[in-house]
C-alpha cells in the first residue's frame, strides 16, 4: 500500500542563468507585460548552468518520499537517452517505477528554463511523452493500492484523464488532492465543478481561481477598506464559490502575498515565509506536495498544513532547481521555530462580514 502516487508530467530541465538577461517591461492602456530578453543575434555568456529532474510527477514525487511517505509515480517517458536518467533518479529516491509508462512513438519532455537576475524564470517546454498518457496505458488496479491520488497539472491529450481519474478515486475511496492547472480550467467551471465534488483537496493560484470562478480580484493598494480586510473580500468570495457544500479544502496560492484556505468552517491566511529567493521554480510544487502531505500525517489540519507548505516552498526558492530545497518534516519543525513571528490567521466563516 502506497501514502501516494502522483500523477502527471516528467521532464529533463536543463536551467541556464545569464547576467545578461535583461528585463524589459511594456505597458498599454490596460495592462503591463515583462519581457526577459538577451542581444538579438549575439553570442550569450551563461554565468550558471545545471540539469536536473523536473515535472510535476517527479517533483511532488520526490517530495513526497523526502518527506516520508511511501510513494509511487505514473508518468509517461520515451525511449530515449533521457528515459533512464528519470527512472534511475527515482529508483535512488526511494519512489516506485513500476506504473511508469513507455512509449516508443514519442521522446521524454525536455524543458529548457532561463533564470533571470531576479530570480523570477521562463521556461521553453517541450511537452512530449506527457501529453499523450490515454486511460488504456494506465493500469488503474494498481492505482487502487494507495491512500491518496495527487493529480499534478496533466499537458494536452493527457487532460482527458482528470475527470477518469476523479471518478476513480471516489469510486474506490481513495483520497484525492488537485492541482489541475490552466488547461483543465480552461474546460470551465461546470467540467471542473464535477471534479472538485471528489476532491479533498484542490489547490489553484489566484489567476487559475479567477478564471474559474469568474471573480477578478480588485485592486486594493490605494483602497482603506479593502486594505485592512482580514482576506480580501473577492478572494473571500472566490473561496466560497469553490468550496460550496463538498468535501474539498480549497487553498489559493497569492505569491508574496501568501495563501488563503477555506474548509467551510474556518478562512486560514498563511504569509509568506521569509526568503532570499534565488528560484522560483518548483514553488507551487513543492508547497501543494507538502500541503496534501502535512493533511496526511496531521490528521488534515489546515494550520499545520499551511505552515509545513510554506516553509518548504520557501526553502525550494532559495536553491537553484526544484527540488534541491526539499525539507524533512524534523527539519521544517526546525525552521519554524527559527522564526517565532510566523503566524497562520485563522477565522471562523461567521467573523467574516
Amino acid at each position: 500500500m502506497f501514502d501516494v502516487i502522483t500523477i502527471g508530467s516528467a521532464t529533463l530541465d536543463v536551467f541556464i542563468e545569464s547576467d545578461s538577461a535583461n528585463i524589459v517591461s511594456v505597458s498599454s492602456k490596460d495592462k503591463r507585460s515583462d519581457f526577459m530578453s538577451f542581444p538579438y543575434g549575439s553570442k550569450v555568456e551563461i554565468d550558471d548552468f545545471s540539469r536536473s529532474l523536473g515535472g510535476g510527477a517527479i517533483n511532488t514525487a520526490m517530495n513526497f518520499s523526502n518527506l516520508g511517505l511511501s510513494t509511487s509515480t505514473v508518468v509517461k517517458l520515451g525511449y530515449d537517452e533521457v528515459s533512464p536518467v528519470i527512472c534511475e533518479n527515482l529508483v535512488k529516491s526511494n519512489i516506485d517505477t513500476s506504473n511508469v509508462i513507455r512509449a516508443k512513438e514519442e521522446l521524454t519532455g525536455f524543458s529548457i528554463i532561463l533564470v533571470s537576475f531576479q530570480g523570477d524564470r521562463t521556461v521553453l517546454a517541450h511537452r512530449g511523452a506527457n501529453a499523450c498518457i490515454k486511460e488504456k496505458d494506465i493500469d488503474f488496479e494498481s492505482l487502487k493500492n494507495t491512500k491518496w491520488l495527487y493529480i499534478a497539472p496533466l499537458a494536452g491529450e493527457s487532460n482527458k484523464l482528470l475527470d477518469k481519474l476523479a471518478s476513480f478515486a471516489k469510486e474506490n475511496n481513495i483520497k484525492l488532492s488537485i492541482n489541475a492547472g490552466t488547461t483543465a480550467i480552461k474546460k470551465g467551471e461546470k467540467y471542473f465543478s464535477k471534479i472538485i465534488e471528489t476532491a479533498d483537496i484542490l489547490v489553484l493560484n489566484k489567476e487559475e481561481a479567477s478564471m474559474l470562478t469568474k471573480i477578478s480580484v480588485r485592486p486594493d493598494t490605494k483602497n482603506e477598506k479593502y486594505s485592512k480586510e482580514f482576506i480580501h473580500p473577492d478572494i473571500i468570495e472566490m473561496l466560497k464559490a469553490l468550496k460550496k457544500d463538498n468535501k474539498v479544502n480549497v487553498v489559493i496560492t497569492d505569491g508574496k502575498a501568501g495563501v488563503y484556505a477555506y474548509n467551510g468552517e474556518n478562512f486560514y491566511k498563511a504569509p509568506e515565509f521569509p526568503a532570499i529567493v534565488r528560484s522560483t521554480l518548483g514553488a507551487g510544487d513543492a508547497f501543494s506536495s507538502t500541503f496534501t502531505a502535512a493533511m496526511e500525517k496531521y490528521n488534515m489540519d489546515i494550520k499545520k498544513a499551511l505552515e509545513c507548505a510554506s516553509v518548504n516552498a520557501a526553502s525550494v526558492v532559495e536553491v537553484f532547481g526544484a527540488q534541491e530545497g526539499f525539507l524533512t518534516f524534523d527539519e521544517i519543525g526546525e525552521k519554524l521555530k527559527s522564526e517565532p513571528c510566523f503566524k497562520i490567521e485563522m477565522k471562523h466563516k461567521n467573523e467574516i462580514r
